[in-house]
């Protein structure tokens, strides 16, 4: 009891303040979907992850800039969202919530992150580590940017490993009980601050102590936890083994009181760790086809049948550097697959370095939007392919008739039927429609349109024409390629065209032999070629 009312005290002066930086309703869901619990409409969480978990327990970044920039540049990168972590001792014991960010930095020696905090953010040496989590949240507010609050460790420090004492119930520095106190202790101070629409109750449940009957009982207790101190919020909960299964969720759901029905998400992460590039290279189709069916068969599903719920992958992300191919691939299958099923999102990862991550002091993160420095993004390109996953492309009630995008993931863009019936790649706001396509039929134009879609000869290029007679098949046992046979009947693919990285061609298919199916082996890179057809319904 004694370390539950000091973790309240130390919020007690900030929460006077926080009306003034809400900036939302409260948020609900319907279905798979998340809304705006006031209007109905569906509201789209597009996030990045931000980390304040970590030894000193201050957010990265602040070293290196103003709060005020950081978070100017989270909706200058494309974000509305964030995913901030906190460690559950940062909230639950004395020695750690009474820290303040100067003596915390002390306690590691980090003497140029203070000097750095001095010069960008000089009033949060003096305050303690959680009223500048609060201030930061705050901040994100002020910017119209909502706030995920993510419960990722219990003790402070780098995640995730098997016996790192963090992975499951019960293990030494997760006790169950603790835990579910840091997450009343969070709920209530941030209650009455709506930029803050929902809380994670754990991040990447594992190791060897993990089972499904720890499982239900302990997330109904902290989803009843959380919602019993502040109603307002969603509830996101995580599966096992480093949050990749909720499959166990097909034979038992999990039991919940009614009042939160309308409260409840269920979050994933998707990585393609252990899978090596010589894999993704040589089998790049069927690799995708592999990674797509365990991701459905683990949580996809959760977003159809008969009772869905909305589904938040809250974390994916690669190497923005380019250099690592595997993950090249991946996130090419990865893009396809979430434009496809229009969920919710957190990118990993916003932050560019951390302060003291695995005994390394200011660590590069070549996952990161932003560089080392946090000038500006790394790689600008990547974020770009984000943009159909941005945008919202169906809504839960729309009066549209549906109609698809089509989008060519490795680049991130959508095709446009240009002048004169040329079909360029360009950007997925403004994509051309196409009616549903039945496999081994025509894609035409949507809205009553009499064009199709034509095949050309081999290195041609692809148009729109009143000849509907391009019969389109999906191929590969990735889904991914388009093919038509030509006047020769030889199928060929929809393609990218190398030379400009605009026009769509028409050419042999990459890795799929005459048969349709896919070789054993590649040594092509048959992402050039892959093209989703994305259900869409919005204006």
């Amino acid at each position: 009891m004694a370390r539950k009312r000091a973790s309240v005290a130390i919020f007690l002066f900030i929460f006077l303040q926080v009306a003034t930086f809400c900036n939302s309703v409260p948020l609900s869901t319907n279905s798979r979907w998340i809304i705006d619990q006031e209007t109905g409409k569906r509201v789209k969480l597009t996030c990045a992850n931000w980390v304040s978990h970590l030894q000193p327990m201050v957010a990265e970044g602040l070293e290196k800039k103003p709060l005020s920039y950081i978070a100017k540049k989270v909706t200058e990168t494309g974000f509305n969202c964030v995913r901030f972590t906190w460690p559950t001792f940062m909230f639950t014991r004395p020695d750690y919530y009474n820290l303040t960010v100067s003596e915390s930095l002390d306690k590691y020696n980090l003497t140029a992150a203070k000097s750095g905090i001095a010069e960008n953010n000089p009033g949060f040496l003096s305050m303690k580590v959680a009223e500048v989590h609060m201030a930061v949240v705050n901040e994100l507010g002020k910017n119209k940017v909502m706030v995920v609050l993510d419960n990722h460790v219990s003790l402070p420090g780098w995640c995730c490993g098997e016996n790192d004492g963090n992975g499951f119930f019960g293990d030494a520095n997760f006790d169950p009980a603790e835990w579910l106190q840091g997450l009343t202790a969070v709920a209530r101070a941030y209650t009455g601050n709506s930029a803050v629409v929902g809380m994670s109750m754990r991040n990447e449940l594992r190791g060897p102590r993990q089972n499904t009957d720890d499982w239900y009982k302990y997330m109904q207790q902290g989803a009843n936890a959380i919602h019993k101190e502040n109603p307002d919020f969603l509830v996101i909960v995580s599966g096992l083994y480093y949050d990749t299964n909720l499959g166990f969720l097909k034979e038992k759901p999990l039991p919940l009181p009614k009042n939160l029905d309308n409260k409840l998400v269920y979050e994933a992460h998707w990585y393609t760790f252990g899978t090596g590039a010589d894999k993704w290279d040589a089998q790049t189709n069927n690799l995708c086809a592999t990674v797509t069916k365990i991701a459905r068969d683990n949580y996809i599903f959760l977003t159809a049948g008969e009772n869905p719920f909305p589904l938040f992958l809250s974390e994916f992300g690669i190497d923005q550097r380019g250099t690592n191919e595997a993950e090249n691939r991946y996130i090419s299958c990865l893009l396809a697959v979430v434009a496809e099923i229009d969920i919710d999102w957190a990118l990993w990862t916003f932050q560019g370095s951390y302060i003291l991550r695995e005994g390394t002091l200011n660590l590069e993160e070549v996952y990161g939007v932003m560089d080392l420095n946090w000038d500006g993004p790394r790689n600008p390109q990547y974020l770009d392919r984000l943009q159909i996953l941005r945008q919202k492309n169906q809504e839960l009630e729309s009066k549209n008739p549906n109609y698809y995008i089509m989008f060519h993931p490795q680049s991130g863009k959508c095709a446009h039927n240009y002048k004169y019936g040329d079909i360029i790649l360009a950007t997925c706001e403004t994509a051309t429609r196409w009616e549903q396509h039945q496999d081994g039929g025509p894609i035409k134009l949507a809205g009553g349109s009499s064009r199709c879609l034509t095949v050309a000869g081999d290195g041609g290029a692809a148009s729109v024409s009143g000849d509907c007679s391009s019969k389109w098949k999906i191929v590969s046992s990735s889904g991914l390629h388009l093919a038509a046979q030509d006047g020769k009947g030889k199928y060929l693919c929809l393609e990218m065209n190398a030379s400009d990285n605009s026009t769509i061609v028409t050419k042999k298919c990459l890795c799929v032999g005459d048969d349709l199916r896919d070789f054993p082996t590649c040594s092509d890179n048959p992402q050039v070629q892959w093209f989703k057809l994305v259900p869409a319904n919005v204006d």
